[in-house]
């Protein structure tokens, strides 16, 4: 004969079971997953080493002696004299469909405050920034708009087409649309110690 299986204890089983179930569900359903924080876009700005001067050598730097090197896998451009570096900074060139110009180049003006006439702004009369980061070449201004050009301050010209290099931001890898954008402290540098007619060399050093 079979055996029964006693009805008290079955019941005792399934009450038990169905208390830690929802148990579970109620830990579940109070602790949920933290939600996530959107980064800064300047967390997602690669941290370059900031402008390095070797004063002894910088002593010894003259508008005729001077000579930039630009490293594009670097991301660094260089003051020398002979074989020594007088100061070392980041930079970001030109990024890909823009890359700056490479090889044996020299100063051709220097503007301590020149506006690009290709990249820019469309604003108002009253100038605030109706659109942002437009090109002239490309882009049509809205009505009741005009063209002002992207500040590029401490320009040094490398080319006839308007490359140079200047203040921009530094996000730690090529981003230009060509031109070799410096820090604040390291373009005034450069521009202070260079003439028209120095020699730039850019390129894979």
């Amino acid at each position: 004969m079979p055996t029964k299986f006693p009805i008290r204890l079955f019941a005792a089983l399934l009450i038990g079971l169905m208390s830690s179930v929802s148990g579970q569900l109620r830990l579940f359903h109070a602790a949920p997953n933290p939600p996530q924080t959107m980064r800064k876009p300047a967390d997602l700005i690669h941290k370059q080493e900031p402008l390095k001067i070797n004063q002894s050598v910088l002593k010894q730097v003259t508008p005729d002696n001077v000579h930039i090197l630009v490293s594009i896998p670097k991301q660094r451009a260089y003051l020398t004299v002979a074989d020594q570096i007088a100061a070392d900074g980041p930079i970001s060139s030109g990024k890909r469909g823009h890359s700056s110009p490479t090889g044996h180049l020299k100063v051709l003006e220097k503007d301590p405050n020149h506006h690009s006439n290709l990249y820019g702004d469309f604003v108002d009369s009253s100038g605030r920034v109706v659109r942002a980061g437009v090109s002239a070449r490309i882009d049509s201004a809205p009505s009741g708009t005009h063209f002002s050009g992207a500040a590029m301050k401490w320009f040094l010209r490398l080319t006839e087409e308007g490359v140079g290099m200047h203040i921009g931001i530094l996000p730690g890898y090529p981003a230009s649309h060509g031109c070799i954008r410096e820090s604040p402290d390291g373009a005034k540098l450069f521009y202070d110690h260079v003439k028209v007619g120095t020699p730039v060399d850019v390129g894979d050093y």
